[in-house]
């Protein structure tokens, strides 16, 4: 199994075994009958689950090497589900999921969903970014999609042979009434609510919208017109399936996760109570004591933790780097809230960019300054998510070195090449994964820098230490994602805003 890379900025790779996709799949078949409690009737239609594979490497002595959702649905478990079960009735031809050409993939899948949208019920992916990128591609791409519905041939864009055979069989014959009804909705001036409309008897959207992808629920409610609810059901890594949501229509930011025991052996380490995050005395990579570990029976609600698991697959008192917070029990077991993952600072898709993987990239980019007198002096950042893909924004406070330049001087000069020179040194340095997304995945933008006028911090420090910070304890922050008047009073002097001119390089 080969992990997402969001730990330490490259994938990881760890023994998986046929047991493992066993209980994987227990989880799984646990979901429909928690959701069956809340909503009913989700027996009499489709799911539109947009799901997508990568592709597959190979260790030296040739085992297979497969994220672990890639695992799954090229496993027997998945393949071999049972038809007649409608909970395992997908709008997606397993063909489709199945292609390595994730924009083939995305293409034939919202095809199908089309096709089927009077059948849909359930709609989602497995992350919040992921459905959003489906809307965008929608987006760019419904005429195409109405053009094969009105006269039934696939677009030859599509070459994939599986998709090819299973999309031709699902396009039996013209359709210009369906074609019609979607080309109609498509071409209205807004698309809030546009999924209530495109799938008129969808009951709730399936996705993560918890920590980093918290930031995309604004996005979902826009787009369903606050119609539909957000679940999100179960939590999961590459390393380990964890637990399951019992109360799947609890809002996003209130989503609680019960731990099942029989995934692995689970230990926590204490990190923090009353509300607070202590300063943490193990670094990520360091080996924790098993004193200082508490089992699941003592942990004490509202207190904050990190899981280390000891999984059946080999991995001894492995940390996981989530903080997670107890909420309460379920009989014994005690079920939390995602806080964050540890330490880090940026986030837009499955990338995972830390304080000191951020900082050691602008100190390698701002030399390119050096040639110009220019000094970096001050910088923070934040994940914008307003359009997509989302990006990185930096924003730079730059001043002169020369004396005979005034305070404004550094707007007057024409540093946009720098600059891009800036965008590119900075993500060439960032982690595996964000370039991975940028490159490969297109799952995330250009980076964009925005240079603010001299004195901006000065004014950024004022406004937190009105929102109640200490002048004795402040320090910049890395990053202002969760403060929007920090953002506001940013943007409200800013000078100029460049972006990344390429893509930086990947070599898978």
């Amino acid at each position: 199994m080969t992990s997402s890379g969001t730990s330490n900025g490259k994938p990881k790779m760890m023994p998986s075994t046929e047991e493992d996709l066993d209980r994987r799949t227990f989880l799984y078949n646990l979901i429909m009958p928690i959701m069956n409690q809340y909503i009913p009737d989700l027996d009499k239609g489709k799911a539109m689950f947009l799901y997508f594979v990568k592709q597959e490497t190979a260790t030296p002595c040739g085992l297979p090497a497969r994220t672990v959702l890639t695992s799954y649905y090229k496993s027997k478990h998945f393949k071999c589900r049972a038809r007649d079960d409608p909970f395992n009735d997908f709008t997606s031809p397993d063909q489709t999921i199945l292609c390595n050409d994730s924009s083939q993939s995305m293409y034939c899948q919202l095809l199908a969903a089309l096709v089927h949208r009077r059948h849909v019920l359930r709609l989602g992916a497995v992350f919040a970014s992921a459905f959003l990128r489906a809307i965008s591609f929608l987006e760019c791409n419904w005429l195409l999609l109405c053009n094969d519905i009105r006269s039934g041939q696939l677009n030859p864009i599509i070459t994939d042979p599986s998709c090819r055979s299973a999309m031709t069989t699902l396009l039996s014959s013209p359709n210009p009434t369906l074609a019609d009804q979607i080309d109609d909705i498509c071409r209205r001036e807004s698309w809030k609510g546009i999924l209530c409309q495109l799938w008129p008897r969808a009951k709730y959207i399936e996705a993560v919208v918890t920590g980093s992808m918290a930031q995309y629920v604004a996005a979902l409610e826009y787009y369903s017109g606050g119609k539909l609810p957000l679940v999100c059901t179960m939590y999961a890594s590459s390393e380990c399936y964890f637990g399951i949501n019992l109360k799947p229509l609890s809002k996003p930011g209130e989503v609680t996760f019960t731990l099942l025991p029989n995934m692995c052996y689970f230990e926590l380490l204490p990190l923090g109570e009353n509300g607070e995050v202590w300063t943490e005395a193990y670094g990520q990579d360091e080996e924790v004591p098993p004193c200082k570990l508490v089992g699941l029976v003592h942990v004490k609600i509202g207190c904050f933790y990190e899981l280390v698991v000891t999984t059946f697959s080999g991995l001894n008192r492995y940390r996981i780097g989530d903080v997670v917070q107890a909420r309460g029990f379920h009989n014994r077991a005690p079920h939390f809230r995602f806080i964050c993952r540890r330490n880090v600072v940026l986030s837009i898709d499955s990338d995972k960019t830390n304080e000191q993987d951020l900082h050691k990239s602008i100190a390698i980019a701002k030399k390119l300054l050096e040639p110009y007198n220019a000094l970096l002096v001050e910088y923070t950042s934040f994940a914008d998510t307003s359009s997509v893909p989302g990006h990185y924004v930096l924003y730079w406070e730059i001043r002169l070195h020369s004396p005979n330049l005034n305070s404004t001087a550094a707007a007057a000069l024409d540093f946009s090449v720098v600059l891009q020179d800036c965008c590119i040194a900075v993500e060439e340095h960032l982690d595996y994964v964000y370039r991975r997304c940028r490159a490969k995945d297109k799952s995330i933008g250009p980076l964009e820098i925005r240079l603010v006028r001299v004195g901006t911090f000065d004014a950024l420090m004022d406004l937190i230490i009105a929102q109640g910070g200490s002048m004795n304890q402040y320090k910049t922050p890395r990053c202002v994602n969760s403060n929007s008047a920090a953002i506001g009073l940013l943007d409200a002097h800013l000078e100029r805003s460049v972006f990344s001119p390429r893509d930086p390089i990947w070599i898978p």
